[in-house]
């Protein structure tokens, strides 16, 4: 097939292009040109903004493409610029589990419908699970609902993770300093970057229409995570109402991603535990 990937150049973005290009796929990667990461294959750069409608017209004028993946769809003006000026059968959007009004044990797909959603035409905002669940809404007004997808991760963690969420942890706890952490008992779900990347190429290579929740298989404590952690650094966790506040606050309790959906199209996620606690301690060895 003729992908193209807008976006996708760091982090689980390079594991779907990758898994794309073992698949024997040809593949178009769209950028503003400010990075240049290295795949496995070869792929055709393609210089834009997303931001100008002008300049994705002129870039994408004359062709068409099988599918195109947007990893970077952060406002229904995103979505617009790109859909009303390119060319595609199928479109995948990158979204989020922040769609979700409520996100609790076992949350399915159909809780948030993007078809349902009021649509407004917006920049990218500070208020991100607004500006998602506008993002979904916006596609169906270019694509037919039968040629969309919307993929929805939880957190996604791996070693190329440039918000450095897990770090947070591993080196506050290593150097002795303060963090607070709001809930100690709340169940969470994640994903590996490698399983986020290669499940989107899977949907590229199996697709279907519609909301697909990812996550890894299992949840984790907090609690527990600091505890591994503190084991691994050999230093107790300071924890502290006035200390730094830590990266997973703010998220519900006892919350998990139902997958049945993306498991019936043949892709199977990994355990949680078979890979969280080896990125803890490969993180800890850097530091």
């Amino acid at each position: 097939m003729n992908i193209l990937v807008v976006g996708g150049t760091r982090f689980f973005g390079i594991q779907m292009v990758n898994a794309l290009l073992k698949g024997g796929h040809q593949v178009a990667v769209a950028t503003r040109g400010n990075s240049k990461p290295s795949f496995c294959g070869s792929v055709e750069q393609i210089v834009f903004d997303k931001t100008k409608p002008q300049s994705v017209k002129q870039a994408l004028k004359g062709r068409r493409f099988d599918i195109i993946i947007d990893k970077i769809a952060y406002s229904s003006n995103d979505v617009k610029s790109l859909l009303q000026n390119a060319q595609c059968d199928k479109y995948i959007q990158m979204s989020s589990c922040a769609v979700y009004q409520k996100i609790h044990t076992d949350t399915k797909e159909e809780e948030f419908d993007a078809a349902a959603y009021p649509l407004r035409w917006q920049d990218r905002s500070d208020n991100y699970d607004q500006s998602k669940r506008i993002a979904e809404r916006a596609a169906l007004e270019f694509m037919p609902a039968g040629s969309c997808a919307f993929v929805r991760y939880p957190i996604v963690l791996g070693p190329n993770d440039y918000t450095k969420r897990l770090v947070f942890y591993v080196d506050r706890i290593k150097k002795g300093l303060p963090i607070f952490v709001d809930d100690m008992d709340m169940q969470s779900p994640f994903i590996h970057e490698d399983e986020a990347g290669r499940f989107i190429a899977h949907l590229a290579e199996h697709f279907a229409p519609g909301a697909f929740n990812g996550a890894s298989n299992g949840t984790v404590k907090i609690s527990d995570l600091i505890s591994y952690i503190e084991k691994a650094v050999g230093k107790k966790a300071v924890l502290d109402k006035d200390g730094e506040p830590a990266p997973f606050n703010g998220l519900p309790c006892d919350r998990s991603i139902n997958t049945q959906k993306a498991q019936s199209l043949g892709f199977k996620f990994f355990d949680l535990d078979s890979w969280l606690f080896k990125l803890v301690d490969s993180e800890a060895c850097k530091l």
